[in-house]
């Protein structure tokens, strides 16, 4: 097969992507011990304080049930815990513990935080041009359907997600 250069180039720059992420996501899982979304999770629950599955849901962009497997393995290694509310106690919401505030004090920073700085320094016309062609790309890969949180990963479905793998 003659495949014209210009498409090995983009497969090559695909596959740079791709291995960046999975590098990005050994390092974090090396230096911090726990995955991208469970320091995402960590995150958002030290942003948003005592805080529901819900919230953090919609803060991560990744479904409940997720959330729910994350905060599950996060509880069981005590960097968070639940807590009834006091006005309703039906409501259980999740808290940092010393060893979280810990773990995200000591991770280094995400590719995606080091992505959106510089993405956000370029001119209006560059991004809508690069969003244009992701979205192509996406297009031509079958993948425009797939439910992604605006974060890099590349994790493993059994380490914190029951049935999708997102990217």
């Amino acid at each position: 097969m003659n495949t014209p250069i210009y498409c090995q180039d983009v497969l090559i720059t695909l596959r740079k992507i791709i291995r960046a992420t999975d590098l990005q996501s050994k390092k974090i899982m090396k230096e911090c011990g726990i995955t991208i979304p469970q320091i995402m999770v960590l995150k958002a629950i030290q942003d948003l304080g005592d805080v529901t599955v819900k919230r953090i849901s919609d803060d991560v962009s990744l479904s409940q049930a997720t959330v729910t497997t994350i905060l599950n393995r996060l509880e069981d290694r005590l960097l968070i815990e639940r807590v009834r509310g006091t006005t309703d106690r039906r409501i259980v919401n999740a808290r940092l513990t010393k060893a979280g505030l810990q773990v995200l004090e000591s991770a280094p920073p995400m590719l995606h935080e080091r992505f959106i700085n510089r993405f956000e320094n370029l001119d209006q016309w560059e991004k809508t041009q690069i969003l244009s062609s992701l979205q192509r790309v996406a297009l031509m890969m079958d993948a425009e359907s797939i439910d992604a949180a605006p974060l890099l990963d590349i994790s493993s479905p059994s380490k914190d997600e029951p049935s999708k793998n997102s990217i």
